[in-house]
């Protein structure tokens, strides 16, 4: 399958709610919702999530932005991924936490590429525990304004 096939990149228009989930499909469509409803709930007020379409090779992208990235939601053909990245001090704390999260989580920032602006961590969405480390790590980007509860770090069944 070649990359076109794994990204929306069809650039008329930002995915429909509907769209989503048929491209993601229900356990993937399951988790975005659960991660978009846990952003709003968590960091109330703070960000207004931006469809960002990256051209052909990167098709689009739900951004979360204040003053700096904060993520990016990423819809993929039957699967979502999560992309933060971390500043230098932002990666000595997100490392401090590392050896309490899955090892699919180790193992994307590990081998997570490194650039002049920052560590590129992919992370994909598709269990609850590498849900949980997500939104740990993103606590490391910016404090939480609301705790969230254990419903809210979970995904709803599709």
């Amino acid at each position: 399958m070649n990359e076109q096939a794994l990204r929306m990149t069809e650039r008329d228009h930002p995915p429909t709610p509907e769209e989503l989930g048929e491209w993601l499909g229900n356990s993937a469509y399951s988790f975005w919702e659960g991660f978009s409803r846990f952003i709003g709930e968590t960091y109330p007020g703070v960000f207004s999530p931006e469809w960002l379409f990256g051209g052909k090779k990167h098709g689009w992208s739900l951004r979360y932005k204040k003053s700096r990235s904060f993520c990016t939601m990423i819809p993929e053909r039957g699967r979502f991924s999560l992309l933060i990245v971390f500043g230098a001090e932002e990666r000595a704390k997100a490392e401090a936490i590392l050896p309490r999260m899955s090892e699919e989580t180790g193992k994307a920032y590990s081998e997570a590429a490194t650039y002049h602006d920052g560590k590129w961590v992919l992370l994909d969405i598709e269990n609850d525990s590498v849900f949980n480390d997500a939104a740990a790590l993103l606590a490391v980007k910016r404090k939480p304004k609301a705790a969230p509860g254990k419903q809210q770090m979970q995904k709803t069944s599709p």
